[in-house]
């Protein structure tokens, strides 16, 4: 297609903002619709990109000017709404998680090739200069052979800070489903996808608190377990282990650690795009700044998706793709039921790397 990819957005809520700043400096990209069940919201969202307008999601998605539904609702609407966009003959790109189950992921990814459609999905941040960076390091060899990794993520919980935080302890949310894509999804980026997994997760307070906004004080109650750890065995034979929890007050743990047979690399946090890559080489005796040396640059929520576009316009695969998203969701899925069942769990998906970006680049 000539021109910018047309873009429909649903769901103009906390984490718009940011994917809107992306969209507005992003030559392949341009906003045409905005749909929210808050007209206001809606209608402050539309205000920042020219020409776009307010409609009701029937409209939007029938639109002839939307090529792709961007979908930033709640997550147990997304496969819905990303199958309905589909079923509109619109490429489609998801916020995370793809779906809540793999059987709802499968659903979207098997109706968008029937009907050769896009589909894509954050997390995006792996495409930045952090992540890349540590890939690129891998992929050259400078830990040699990669044999295991360490994840961790760690917090009091998101009620904290978010005024309406209750859809992050109702099925859909948790730590492992609402964080767990960022960290998983950059492993599958650095060592490939997961074979078999083994979990344990509890859930210490049976409710929460919000703490800011105008309902701060307001009880509520927690329906997911809210530290999960999982063991992970990648194809490639490295072992991962991950711990994502909304329990826990402080730490000192890294974000991502990678070992191999000739040194460590310390990977900054995935949620971002940017961070200190270090490497330490077998022989030497401290950490080294690696440098920034591969990713998108100045990137932001929604660069996956302007990758999209262009990859559409090269006839290439498109990096936030839905079968690493699907793959990452088998994972969680499968790591919660091991947690569940005490038992280890085989997936009954798997995924190829994704085409890592090249040399720091400017966004597309």
């Amino acid at each position: 297609m000539s021109g910018p990819l047309r873009v429909g957005l649903v769901g103009a809520g906390f984490i718009s903002g940011q994917y809107s700043q992306t969209l507005a400096r992003s030559p392949g990209l341009r906003v045409s619709a905005v749909s929210d069940l808050q007209t206001a919201r809606a209608e402050a969202l539309a205000a920042q990109h020219e020409g776009a307008r307010v409609l009701p999601l029937p409209d939007l998605l029938a639109a002839p000017d939307v090529d792709v539904v961007l979908v930033l609702s709640l997550p147990d609407s997304h496969a819905e709404l990303a199958s309905a966009a589909i079923a509109a003959g619109k490429h489609v790109y998801v916020e995370k998680p793809l779906a809540l189950s793999v059987a709802e992921g499968r659903k979207v990814v098997e109706a968008a090739t029937a009907a050769d459609l896009r589909v894509g999905c954050a997390p995006d941040t792996v495409l930045g200069t952090g992540v890349q960076t540590a890939r690129a390091v891998v992929d050259a060899g400078r830990i040699g052979t990669p044999h295991s990794a360490t994840a961790f993520m760690t917090t009091p919980g998101h009620e904290r800070w978010h005024p309406d935080p209750e859809f992050y302890y109702r099925p859909g949310g948790g730590p492992l489903l609402d964080m767990g894509p960022y960290y998983l999804t950059a492993l599958v980026h650095l060592l490939g996808p997961v074979e078999r997994v083994v979990g344990a997760s509890t859930r210490p307070l049976p409710t929460r608190t919000i703490g800011s906004g105008p309902r701060a004080g307001t009880p509520f109650p927690v329906e997911v377990d809210t530290t999960v750890t999982g063991i992970l065995e990648h194809a490639s034979g490295a072992v991962s282990t991950l711990v994502m929890s909304f329990d826990v007050w402080a730490a000192r743990l890294p974000a991502i650690e990678v070992h191999g047979t000739g040194g460590s690399l310390s990977v900054p946090d995935p949620n971002l795009f940017t961070g200190q890559v270090e490497l330490h080489p077998a022989a030497a005796t401290e950490w080294v700044d690696v440098g920034v040396v591969a990713g998108f640059r100045d990137a932001g929520r929604g660069c996956g998706l302007a990758d999209l576009a262009a990859a559409l316009g090269e006839g290439r695969a498109h990096r936030a793709g839905a079968e690493v998203a699907l793959h990452v969701l088998d994972v969680m899925q499968s790591v919660q039921t091991a947690a569940d069942t005490r038992a280890s769990v085989a997936l009954t998906t798997t995924c190829r790397r994704p085409e890592p970006v090249f040399g720091v680049v400017d966004l597309v």
